[in-house]
């Protein structure tokens, strides 16, 4: 297995119906089943899941909501969806905790790095939310903090294309797709990867973000045993 430990940061609108709000429960049941096959393969899988599902901060600030305020509801989202993703864990067979990186009990526990690592180690699934606990942060930058203090060597963004490009493929069916670059490369062509913040943390840290498809079935197994899909972005 190439990869052991590492951190899954699923977008909340991943989990919304087909114009990503509200949460589908037959996509959660999905995303379990496919972590549920990595864990069974010996992989350490700690996961972020976003709230864009339910509510986006900055979003709000264009309709009147305090950037603080919604921010913090935003946090609030992302524990909804991470609350959701556990019970289909646990529906899998999988043991499943729910952290918050601010008091949230009973819903979460209070956010311990040595209490997601231990989890991790027996076997379980560690899912943090809340963001970084503090406004202004993206869950982009929650999940490379995340990657950063529980020791994973890589961070797997899943998305719905099946790796970087050089523009949008989605508009352009000829765009170019890298199956690698580096953290630079990418910062110089101003790809839309993940924010500045988490960026720099996974450089400095040396955490290579693997961007994928996660909705084919097979996928994330697929790139901890090292097969080349998605896109990897390194410092190379």
């Amino acid at each position: 297995m190439k990869y052991k430990r590492v951190l899954l940061k699923l977008s909340g609108e991943s989990i919304g119906g087909d114009d990503g709000y509200g949460i589908e429960s037959e996509k959660l049941f999905y995303y379990a089943q496919e972590i549920q096959k990595a864990v069974s393969a010996g992989a350490e899988i700690s996961v972020v899941v976003g709230g864009g599902n339910i509510f986006r901060g900055l979003r709000g600030t264009g309709q009147g909501f305090d950037r603080v305020r919604g921010d913090q509801m935003g946090m609030l989202a992302t524990i909804i969806n991470s609350i959701g993703l556990s019970i289909f864990l646990r529906q899998s067979g999988v043991l499943a905790e729910v952290f918050s990186s601010t008091p949230a009990e009973p819903y979460a526990k209070y956010y311990s790095r040595d209490a997601a690592v231990e989890l991790l180690s027996r076997g379980g699934v560690a899912i943090i939310g809340g963001g970084t606990g503090n406004p202004f942060f993206t869950t982009d930058s929650a999940s490379a903090l995340r990657a950063a203090e529980t020791g994973s060597e890589a961070l797997l963004k899943g998305t719905r294309v099946d790796g970087v490009y050089a523009s949008d493929p989605e508009k352009n069916p000829n765009a170019r797709k890298y199956s690698e670059l580096s953290f630079d490369k990418a910062l110089q062509e101003n790809l839309k990867i993940m924010d500045q913040t988490a960026f720099t943390m996974c450089r400095e840290n040396n955490i290579p973000i693997v961007v994928f498809d996660v909705n084919k079935p097979g996928n994330l197994l697929r790139i901890l045993n090292g097969e080349n899909i998605g896109s990897v972005v390194s410092n190379l």
